[in-house]
């Protein structure tokens, strides 16, 4: 068939961002870039909870990155700031350090390509991709969507420990013009270093985006954390916290506007990785009440809109597209760029599939922390600040 094929590309990750030194390293450039399709999706989506993952938007961009030429391939270095062929080494060194078991915290990381049956792709494409992501190449018939759909939906489950049921429908999939579904999945499951108690998990009000209030159940603890008060550049204060979990190489951090007047998307626009490393140096510990919702959030997105409004627009051009580094059997350009979350968080801790950077709800005058309307919050992997 000549003309151009669709790529797929479903993406499932948990967030984990990246807070090194400046100047920006390679783990704040593959966070940045998530962090500015989370602000693109927070203006589109003012009063909806927005669950998207940097580290796995960055690892579905550098996997194309490797199949892309021309001018599909600058668009998405230029993006992203950095070539995955040049930084190789540095990646699988990452990658390796957030599933290490000496974090505690369970955290697994898999990628697979699935590939028509009969499809040629270019041995480059895929031992880059094994090397540097692990990536591994499985066949399968896009003929039968079903049944395709199927296989890449129990890979997910199974990947996820079943806490996302599938990622592809068999609608997705074009029997005659799919080649190929790129998925990258994680899973994370945190328990706290300090604990909420059952007992004092209450029903308290919870002031909702859309100016609704709610009656929620509000986990509750006075201890110790690191926190602190910041501004944005037009003096807009807000309050951040670190929740740490167990193992003490994962932390959640939460960020809410000080005053209840302040709208939680007045400060979103102002936070970039160089806005969290300065987090960590003005947080000090402090003995504080800390009320966080007990909650459930999922969402699906697709990012081929934030993306192409961040400039990586070719590679979803039928007519454009450069994709001659994964197959010379026919011209592909990518569909869709899917990205499907999932993040519990009680009394215990944290589960998380896929994106976890959320807006919810929250109010804050220490030494009180009040999540009880919208406010933000990141999942970060310490040694590597990924």
């Amino acid at each position: 068939m000549n003309g151009r094929l669709p790529l797929l590309f479903a993406a499932l990750i948990s967030a984990c961002l990246c807070f090194p030194p400046s100047p920006l390293s390679l783990e704040e450039l593959g966070s940045d870039i998530g962090i500015q399709v989370f602000n693109q999706l927070v203006k589109s989506r003012p009063k909806e909870n927005v669950v998207v993952s940097p580290h796995g938007i960055a690892s579905v961009l550098g996997m194309l990155q490797l199949g892309a030429d021309g001018k599909t391939k600058k668009q998405l270095t230029t993006v992203m700031r950095y070539s995955v062929n040049g930084v190789g080494k540095v990646l699988k060194k990452i990658n390796k350090a957030i599933v290490s078991k000496k974090n505690k915290d369970l955290v697994s990381i898999a990628n697979a390509v699935f590939a028509k049956s009969g499809l040629k792709l270019e041995v480059p494409f895929v031992s880059r991709n094994n090397e540097v992501f692990q990536c591994n190449v499985k066949s399968v018939n896009f003929e039968d969507q079903n049944t395709a759909s199927d296989t890449i939906n129990q890979w997910v489950r199974n990947e996820t420990k079943g806490m996302i049921d599938g990622i592809v429908s068999p609608d997705s999939l074009d029997s005659e013009l799919t080649r190929l579904v790129l998925v990258n999945a994680v899973y994370f499951k945190g328990l706290w270093k300090s604990r909420f108690q059952p007992e004092n998990t209450k029903k308290r009000t919870f002031n909702g985006a859309d100016g609704k209030t709610y009656q929620v159940p509000m986990l509750a603890q006075l201890s110790v954390f690191r926190c602190g008060t910041t501004s944005t550049p037009n003096d807009l204060w807000y309050n951040i916290i670190e929740l740490p979990y167990h193992g003490e190489s994962i932390s959640m951090l939460i960020a809410l506007p000080t005053e209840s007047t302040t709208p939680l998307s007045a400060i979103i626009p102002h936070i970039s990785t160089k806005t969290i490393q300065s987090w960590m140096t003005t947080m000090v510990q402090k003995r504080v009440q800390v009320i966080l919702p007990k909650f459930t959030a999922e969402a699906e997105t697709d990012l081929k809109e934030p993306l192409q409004e961040l400039g990586i627009r070719d590679m979803f051009d039928q007519s454009k597209a450069n994709f001659a580094k994964i197959t010379r059997t026919g011209n592909i350009h990518v569909s869709q760029i899917l990205q499907k979350a999932k993040i519990e968080v009680s009394e215990d801790g944290t589960k998380a599939s896929a994106a976890t950077t959320a807006i919810l709800i929250a109010r804050s005058s220490p030494p009180w922390f009040v999540v009880d309307r919208p406010f933000v919050f990141f999942i970060r992997h310490n040694p590597t600040g990924k």
